[in-house]
C-alpha cells in the first residue's frame, strides 16, 4: 500500500471515528455504553472514535445497530459525499460541541445568538 493510500484509509477511519461519536453522543449514549453494545472495552470504542483502531465489519454492523442508523450512515455514504460532511462531524465530535449546539438552539433571542456567535467566532481568531 502506497503513502496516499494510506492516507485515505487514515481519512475514512478518522471520518467513521467521527461519525460514530457524533451519532453516540447525540443519543445520549457513553462510550461505556457503546462498549458493552458491541462487547468490547470502552478504551477500543474510544480507538475507534479517535480514528486510531479500524473498526472491523462485523463490529460497524453492530454499532450501526446500536446507535439505530445505518452502516451507510456511519461510513458517510447515504447520501453525496462531501468534505464539509466529514468537517462538520469532526466538529461535532468535539467533546462539548453537541452540548453547545443544543444550547444555543434553545436561546429564542436572536439579538443573544448573534452575540453569543460574534464573541465564539472573536475568541476562535485569537487563538488561531
Amino acid at each position: 500500500m502506497d503513502a496516499q493510500d494510506q492516507g485515505r484509509h487514515r481519512a475514512l477511519e478518522l471520518s467513521i471515528g467521527a461519525r460514530l461519536r457524533a451519532r453516540r453522543r447525540q443519543l445520549g449514549l457513553s462510550q461505556t455504553d457503546l462498549a458493552e453494545k458491541l462487547g468490547v472495552s470502552f478504551q477500543q470504542v474510544q480507538k475507534y472514535e479517535r480514528g486510531s483502531n479500524r473498526i472491523a465489519a462485523s463490529t460497524l454492523v453492530a454499532a450501526a445497530e446500536a446507535l439505530s442508523t445505518s452502516v451507510a450512515g456511519l461510513v458517510g455514504e447515504d447520501g453525496p459525499a462531501r468534505d464539509e460532511d466529514d468537517e462538520l462531524f469532526r466538529a461535532l465530535a468535539r467533546p462539548g460541541a453537541i452540548e453547545m449546539l443544543r444550547a444555543f438552539n434553545t436561546i429564542s433571542d436572536s439579538r443573544a445568538r448573534s452575540a453569543l456567535l460574534t464573541l465564539a467566532q472573536e475568541m476562535a481568531s485569537v487563538r488561531s
